[in-house]
């Protein structure tokens, strides 16, 4: 009698258990459509990536990314972490990061482009001088041309570091050079003054029909930057689209995603829905140039002035 008490209380016990591991909501695992995980995002790509979460959450209203907005060398150390599941950067992986992470996680993390953006280069509406030719453009970070240059943070910043490495090839930039906090601080200070020349991404300033943006554009304009590829001489062009896609605008540059997942969970979701349909046509209304869909594209004429 008493073994039969036993047995059966021991059989209750194992059944609630199963019970209870089995009740929804319990499992913590993420997977593409639920869960919560932690991204880290440079800051230059902001507006687009906030547009992309709006849509994303609305879509699975199950989700959570929490992101952090921060300056590119900043996202690579969270990547390193084992709380950050994905970064959107400016570039991809090294061979060498390639293999640390290899060996770090017995996996490669996953990068690609996900779309194409630009640094632009921005001047308060009364500055009488809006045209760049490349030389110039590494006179002045050079520090030969005395002109101030704001930067959206020190060297940290993939602007940063994409001027460095594309226009000045790697040399020091000048004393003229200075550092503001962040992108919104360098429209700012142009937009308050007219003895400045500022850089910061395309993605900011770009689109024409977010309103904040289209209130950006009553104090300060895009500079007008040399077409190197062009076959015409003297023509100049600001980035746009267009500009970026058929590689007039010289100062274009790659917006990657790198995941750190060997399983599909909701990074993996994040980054299918941007590389899919609805997510590059968002990328194509902040007038980026996706990267993994074509779309019908009418070449756009370079305007001399705005």
């Amino acid at each position: 009698m008493k073994k039969g008490l036993i047995y059966a209380g021991c059989l209750l016990l194992m059944l609630t258990g199963a019970g209870c591991k089995s009740r929804p909501g319990t499992d913590t695992r993420d997977t593409p459509e639920q869960g919560t995980i932690n991204i880290s995002v440079d800051e230059s790509f902001k507006p687009v990536i906030e547009e992309q979460l709006r849509v994303h959450h609305a879509s699975f209203p199950n989700t959570k990314i929490n992101v952090s907005y921060k300056p590119e060398a900043a996202c690579f150390r969270d990547l390193q972490s084992d709380s950050t599941r994905m970064i959107i950067v400016a570039r991809g992986l090294t061979e060498k990061e390639q293999v640390y992470y290899g060996d770090k996680l017995s996996f490669r993390p996953q990068f690609a482009p996900l779309a194409y953006d630009a640094v632009a280069v921005i001047i308060n509406r009364a500055s009488e001088d809006s045209v760049f030719t490349m030389a110039r453009l590494k006179d002045i970070l050079s520090g030969k041309e005395k002109l101030t240059a704001v930067m959206d943070g020190e060297n940290a910043t993939s602007t940063v570091r994409f001027l460095q490495d594309s226009i000045l090839k790697g040399a020091s930039f000048g004393a003229n050079v200075v550092a503001a906090q962040g992108s919104q601080a360098v429209i700012d200070l142009v937009s308050k003054r007219s003895d400045v020349v500022g850089f910061v991404g395309q993605s900011w300033v770009g689109d024409g029909y977010d309103p904040k943006q289209v209130e950006y554009l009553k104090t300060i304009r895009l500079g007008l930057v040399e077409c190197v590829l062009c076959k015409e001489r003297d023509l100049f062009t600001k980035p746009s689209q267009a500009s970026i896609t058929h590689g007039e605008y010289p100062l274009a540059r790659p917006l990657y995603y790198i995941l750190k997942e060997n399983a599909a969970g909701l990074g993996t979701g994040f980054m299918n829905f941007m590389s899919m349909e609805r997510g590059q046509l968002i990328f194509r209304r902040a007038f980026l140039a996706p990267a993994k869909m074509g779309f019908d594209q009418r070449r756009g004429m370079i305007k001399e002035s705005d």
